[in-house]
């Protein structure tokens, strides 16, 4: 499971694992443990900053662990819907240990359930989707690292200075030389790739610095949402045409076309709504906590003698 990965353009090489650790026969992967320490982090700065989009925390948990669970199911029945191929069992369609979890589809699935969850939780859902969003960016930004020790998710050859090498790339995409041909993609397996998990996670995380620090600017509820499809919807537009491991119909990338057409509709939306609300000021809601009941205290009446 290790693979020998390189920069030859860097002068740079080492062995990596895909297995961090075992408990047993039971094997814990980098891949599980990068994007739980993206959760986690998200989830830090979601209660630091709740406040501020006038959510209530205890509410919030509710709301995001229910949608959490959603996500993944969304993202691997996105993945299982657009794969090019068959899965053989029932097992092998939700196994969820040998990869294969989308990341639109999740963030759809987080979005669309995150929606109907702040509805039922009684949860401001524009503020919401604002503050879930920005934290998105965290646990894509470093989840993708679980890519690398995986040694998936790269591109086509490249001679830039960051171009990668390992049996891992050059084993997978002689296996799909074929497919990539009929793409018209021509790919040599022996030469260095891009590092597209490498593109998308320091977009990722460089979006999470700048809408971090927008929370303060932001006009109306349901900004940061827009500009975070706008920001990475442009990312996936780009880096998704370079990879060799798209999700298909047809011709067309599945994940590039969604991307693009996030972009544009979120840039309409976006300049519609600033032009609404020009010079208004936003108002954050109001936290309503559930009424304590009072506990008052017994006194026992004296017995007369």
């Amino acid at each position: 499971m290790s693979n020998h990965v390189q920069f030859p353009g860097l002068g740079l090489e080492f062995d990596i694992n895909r297995v961090a650790f075992a408990i047993g026969d039971f094997n814990i992967y980098w891949y599980g443990l990068l994007i739980a320490a993206g959760f986690c982090l998200a989830l830090v700065f979601a209660f630091a900053n709740a406040k501020k989009f006038g959510i209530d925390d205890d509410k919030m948990v509710d709301v995001i662990m229910l949608t959490t669970v959603c996500a993944v199911i969304c993202a691997r029945a996105y993945y299982v819907i657009f794969a090019p191929f068959k899965y053989n069992s029932l097992w092998d369609t939700i196994n969820l240990r040998d990869g294969g979890l989308a990341i639109y589809g999740g963030v759809l699935g987080a979005v669309g359930f995150g929606i109907l969850f702040c509805k039922w939780k009684k949860v401001p859902v524009l503020p919401m989707l604002d503050l879930a969003l920005t934290g998105f960016l965290i646990g894509q930004g470093i989840g993708r690292w679980g890519n690398f020790f995986n040694q998936e998710a790269f591109g086509t050859n490249t001679t830039l200075p960051w171009g990668m090498y390992s049996e891992g790339t050059h084993n997978y995409l002689a296996s799909v030389q074929q497919t990539l041909a009929e793409q018209g993609i021509t790919v040599d397996p022996s030469l260095p790739v891009h590092p597209t998990f490498l593109y998308e996670s320091i977009w990722c995380l460089l979006g999470f610095v700048f809408l971090a620090l927008y929370i303060p600017k932001r006009k109306f509820h349901g900004e940061m949402a827009l500009m975070y499809a706008m920001w990475y919807g442009a990312e996936r537009a780009v880096v998704e045409g370079l990879r060799t491991d798209s999700l298909m119909i047809g011709g067309i990338r599945v994940s590039q076309a969604l991307a693009i057409l996030s972009v544009v509709a979120a840039a309409c939306v976006w300049v519609v709504l600033r032009k609404k609300y020009k010079g208004q000021p936003l108002v954050i809601p109001v936290i309503e906590k559930a009424p304590q009941k009072s506990k008052e205290k017994e006194t026992p009446e004296k017995e007369q003698e």
